[in-house]
């Protein structure tokens, strides 16, 4: 079989995203071991009749990708315009919504500028996001750079965060520029995540423990419980995002395992999912992601249709990116959905108030 396109990586990327973001959701906050009695068998689509729906990790990659076509030749006004896609997204009261994220978007409605408005939290949001900006600039690692510290310091002002962003669009780059579909040797792996956090003597053990889990062939769950992580991932970016990373490296190619080995963790699980889902679509594109779970992402209008046409923008104006625009859609129907979005959160909250615990 012919290794996918650019245009099949980028849509892995963003369809990866929101996959692993919809099969992740229901298990969120639950432990591991509730988590095994609840969601028996194979992953699936379980949060509404058989279907799925995305939370603000996915609304987070999507106002990225638009405000990288929207100015992808001005990382000033990048900023702009995503600081503005956080402003106005608060008022459509999105549910779930990270506490530094939402601190962060009241300084910037209270007239912070965007590259003092984060909060120093070390939480998940600036490596959610990033995988677009690595798929954008696979070949401009110093734009790349650029960009990653601007969509981080929004939010986030840790350089933690900034770190796993890093990690996470590195190799989103590196599978694309390299058109990667064997698994690559373990010292360029080591490598490329090293590179990420240069000054962070934390996250270098953290690259250390990934290194040593490898070789001693530690599964992805028995890798979190050597972080300590045995009731499930936290929000801390220096857990999520190795978790995600290890998983991809030791199922590399293969989607469905990488997914379901980071879900089955426990905790954290949308965002996890949605940042390894996002790392193996890179890797193997659209076409390998199994098509019943992008089938059963319920969503409009930000559905896998949208995710698939700013995919395809990305793809063309990553290699020519002047006359860029952001791909339309009717926005204000997002204020209809959450509503309907909140409402299925709270019944299936109810739904973790009964058995099996």
């Amino acid at each position: 079989m012919p290794e996918p396109s650019r245009r099949e990586r980028f849509r892995g990327v963003l369809l990866g995203t929101a996959v692993g973001d919809a099969l992740g959701l229901p298990a969120e906050g639950i432990s591991r071991q509730r988590g095994q009695k609840l969601f028996k068998h194979r992953w699936r689509h379980r949060l509404v009749m058989n279907r799925g729906m995305v939370s603000d990790d996915t609304d987070n990659t999507v106002f990225v990708a638009q405000s990288l076509l929207a100015h992808p030749d001005s990382s000033e006004l990048f900023t702009k315009r995503l600081a503005w896609c956080f402003r106005w997204w608060l008022l459509s009261l999105p549910a779930g919504i990270g506490f530094a994220t939402l601190r962060s978007i009241l300084r910037l409605w209270l007239g912070v500028s965007p590259s003092r408005s984060g909060v120093h939290s070390a939480g998940n949001g600036p490596a959610i996001r990033a995988a677009p900006i690595g798929a954008f600039f696979a070949s401009s690692p110093g734009h790349m750079d650029t960009y990653l510290e601007a969509s981080t310091k929004i939010t986030h002002a840790d350089p933690r965060a900034l770190t796993g962003a890093k990690a996470v669009a590195y190799l989103v780059a590196w599978s694309i520029r390299e058109n990667l579909a064997e698994h690559p040797p373990l010292e360029d792996f080591l490598t490329i995540l090293r590179s990420a956090g240069s000054r962070e003597q934390d996250w270098h053990s953290l690259v250390d423990s990934i290194a040593f889990a490898h070789r001693q062939r530690f599964s992805v769950d028995q890798f979190a419980e050597s972080l300590g992580l045995l009731n499930g991932v936290t929000g801390y970016v220096y857990h999520t995002v190795p978790v995600a990373i290890y998983a991809w490296y030791k199922h590399f190619g293969n989607f469905e395992e990488t997914l379901s080995s980071v879900l089955c963790c426990g905790g954290d699980t949308d965002t996890v999912g949605a940042i390894a889902g996002a790392l193996a679509g890179a890797v193997v594109g659209e076409r390998d992601i199994p098509t019943g779970w992008i089938q059963g992402i319920f969503e409009w209008p930000r559905g896998p249709k949208l995710l698939r046409a700013i995919a395809d923008e990305l793809a063309a104006k990553s290699q020519q990116p002047l006359g860029s625009s952001p791909v339309s859609y009717f926005w204000p129907g997002v204020v209809v959905r959450n509503a309907f979005f909140l409402a299925v959160v709270l019944l299936h909250g109810l739904r973790r108030l009964f058995p099996p615990y």
